[in-house]
């Protein structure tokens, strides 16, 4: 049987063709700009996850679940979406496989979690992050696992505020149980006195 010949064969493209001007496919363009976006609109820590499996990834995604949205991504598209962003001493960090907990909610039990998971896995490494517009080192970011919960300072700010009004409402229940007293003693005193 003879082979026939149906000209060269190309490979597929994944995210369309180039524009023809040249530059970054659409999909990489859009990529850098939510890389970018999250960058600058909330808390965000990296990670190194290189020798986790993938199940391991998995459970850490698990773990995040509700508090963050944990991603991999490429170190060339994130280096672009951090110097768009202005934080140029993030550049350093992206080296080596990178992830991105993108912080949806209390950034302390992110950092916690995190750090709690690399004790069970220790090659999941915290390199730093993003929080309130500054970029963290791998000791701060390390830091922020060690605070408290929204939660519990949210607790503990309601206690303290509690506490003095607890205060104020004991002592004029103690002034108005001795002022009971002595009135108490005084119709003593006085009926004893209309009787003599």
């Amino acid at each position: 049987m003879a082979k026939v010949k149906t000209g060269p064969r190309t490979k597929k493209k994944v995210g369309g063709p180039r524009p023809p001007e040249g530059g970054p496919r659409s999909n990489k363009v859009a990529a850098v700009a939510t890389i970018k976006d999250r960058l600058t609109s909330g808390a965000v820590l990296l990670t190194e996850y290189r020798g986790l499996t993938v199940h391991e990834l998995a459970d850490l995604r698990r773990t995040l679940e509700g508090v963050a949205e944990y991603k991999v991504v490429k170190n060339t598209l994130a280096t672009i979406a951090a110097r768009e962003a202005g934080h140029e001493d993030l550049i350093p960090m992206l080296q080596g496989p990178t992830a991105i907990a993108y912080v949806t909610g209390d950034v302390a039990k992110v950092a916690k979690d995190i750090a709690d998971f690399a004790k069970k896995s220790p090659a999941l490494v915290l390199k730093g992050g993003v929080f309130e517009g500054q970029v963290l080192s791998a000791e701060r970011a390390k830091a922020l696992s060690t605070l408290e919960s929204r939660e519990v300072m949210l607790s503990k700010l309601a206690s303290m505020a509690i506490t003095p009004l607890q205060q104020a409402a004991n002592v004029f229940a103690a002034g108005f149980n001795q002022l009971g007293a002595v009135l108490a003693q005084l119709k003593d005193k006085l009926a004893a006195s209309e009787a003599a």
